[in-house]
């Protein structure tokens, strides 16, 4: 009995190796689907290319142009236009006062004001120091007293001589007497005067004990303080003044340059320099080209210069390092182009010129002055070509090329177009699907038909409507006579109301027991 049940419960080979069977035909129908589908997106361009208006060969369709197929290349374009190109020179200056003054004593003296703070700005005749001026203003005194009695001196010989002359008309003195008193008159004029020349010394030495400024500008540090004697032999002096407003900029011109500056300063020109800081950024201040020097320095090359700025905010500060810029001339109305246009090949300089229908030719040109942002061209171009100005690099004379604006509206005809093939492609997916799905129904019909189909728990099934409609669980159980609807609410998890739907080898088995 239990032989007899074990072997009615085991189940034939045959269903397994149908289900193998169908299981492989799945599997190479989807093979064969995805190669479909690969063959279809490799030759999706080559079929845009045909004349489809939403392929790469249409309207905007990948960088190709339609019927022709040919890669185009996006560019920056600008136009060729007239400016007034400025001729600099640039070079590397530093800044230095217009005056240093070292501020020393005239006179001896012990200092008894200094009434400046260090770093101040002074005008010119403003009180710096002070020296003891009452030995000063007795020498006046003493000067003043030889000279009144210089001068008495003088007048008596005066009179002494008049008195000679009239009593020579009267021929009552010896010529000679009236020689001699003449003498002593003139004498005694030369003597008042060095008498008169000494007080003035006197009373300058006196104006001397007061230190002025000699010129404006900013006061240095302070050398000597208050109570120490000075004298005019001190080479530090008391301070120093430097001179800031105006000030100069010294700065080294190439002498290959020099010719063009000596032509523009003779003939009167007034050329504007202006002196920026490190950085090329900021503007310091602007002044005016003021000399050159007689000679050239052998080792550079180059000429020193100088030129002068109002300073009027103290941008400027001595020993300053400057970038200074001359404007040397201006080239009025120049045929210019951008730098990035310009190119440079084994024949010479040369440019893309953009024609009406999309193409490039490759013209060539003499370059002349360059600025940072444009270059002048004195040959091959004229106002209002057209010159390519980016992606240069990938084009050659004749090729074809998109502008940015052209760029813009392709995207949309693309997408137009891609939308109208992933349609169609999607539609052919769906009917091969179908079909696909038709034919496995029909061939799971079939097998079922021909023979029972066992579960993984040893009940027969069969291959008929219930596993077209879903595949049942590995719990699923056949019920006979039923159909594929029972079989669906097997799947959703329903049971039978005796716990599992019956089975030939159930029947059997309770025949057995009975």
């Amino acid at each position: 009995m239990e032989q007899e049940r074990l072997s009615a419960g085991t189940p034939p080979a045959a269903p397994k190796t149908k289900r193998r069977w169908i299981g492989t035909v799945i599997a190479v129908l989807l093979v064969a689907g995805l190669g479909a589908l690969a063959w279809h997106l490799t030759h999706k361009p080559a079929a845009g290319a045909a004349g489809g208006p939403g392929g790469p060969g249409g309207p905007g369709g990948g960088g190709r142009r339609a019927g022709g197929g040919q890669n185009t290349t996006t560019v920056g374009v600008a136009a060729v236009t007239h400016a007034d190109i400025p001729i600099y020179v640039d070079a590397l200056g530093t800044v230095t006062p217009s005056a240093t003054v070292t501020v020393t004593p005239q006179v001896s003296g012990v200092l008894t004001n200094v009434p400046f703070q260090e770093g101040q700005m002074v005008r010119k005749g403003q009180l710096l120091a002070t020296i003891e001026p009452r030995p000063f203003e007795l020498a006046i005194m003493s000067a003043q007293g030889t000279l009144q009695r210089d001068q008495a001196s003088l007048e008596a010989a005066n009179v002494t001589l008049k008195r000679y002359q009239t009593l020579l008309q009267q021929d009552s003195i010896a010529r000679q007497d009236v020689d001699t008193q003449v003498a002593t008159v003139k004498q005694l004029q030369g003597t008042v005067l060095g008498d008169q020349a000494a007080l003035g010394t006197a009373r300058l030495n006196l104006e001397w004990t007061k230190i002025t400024a000699p010129v404006s500008g900013r006061v240095g540090l302070r050398a000597v303080d208050i109570g120490n004697l000075v004298s005019s032999g001190t080479s530090t002096g008391i301070t120093t003044i430097t001179e800031l407003a105006p000030i100069d900029v010294e700065f080294a011109i190439p002498q290959d340059r020099i010719p063009a500056l000596q032509a523009r300063i003779a003939a009167g020109a007034v050329l504007p320099v202006s002196a920026m800081d490190r950085t090329r950024v900021d503007l310091l201040d602007t002044g005016v080209f003021l000399s050159l020097n007689n000679s050239s320095d052998t080792q550079t090359g180059t000429v020193r210069a100088k030129a002068r700025f109002a300073n009027a905010r103290n941008a400027l500060f001595p020993s300053q390092f400057v970038n200074v810029r001359v404007l040397l001339d201006t080239l009025k109305d120049a045929v210019v182009v951008p730098v990035t246009a310009l190119r440079h090949g084994p024949n010479g300089d040369f440019v893309y010129v953009l024609n009406d229908d999309r193409t490039v030719t490759q013209a060539a040109v003499v370059q002349g002055i360059a600025t940072a942002d444009t270059v002048q061209i004195t040959k091959g171009l004229e106002v209002g070509e057209r010159v390519i100005t980016e992606g240069g690099d990938r084009l050659k004379d004749g090729a074809k090329v998109s502008l940015p604006g052209d760029a813009a509206s392709g995207p949309r005809r693309d997408a137009s177009g891609a939308a109208g093939a992933s349609g169609a492609h999607s539609g052919r997916h769906r009917r091969d699907g179908a079909a696909a799905a038709g034919g496995g129904s029909a061939a799971a019909a079939a097998a079922g038909a021909s023979r029972p189909r066992f579960i993984d728990e040893g009940h027969v099934a069969p291959q008929g409507a219930a596993s077209a409609t879903a595949p049942a669980p590995a719990s699923a159980a056949w019920v006979p006579g039923q159909g594929a609807s029972h079989a669906h609410r097997l799947h959703g998890g329903a049971s039978s109301p005796d716990g599992g739907a019956s089975s030939p080898h159930r029947r059997r088995a309770g025949e057995a027991q009975s």
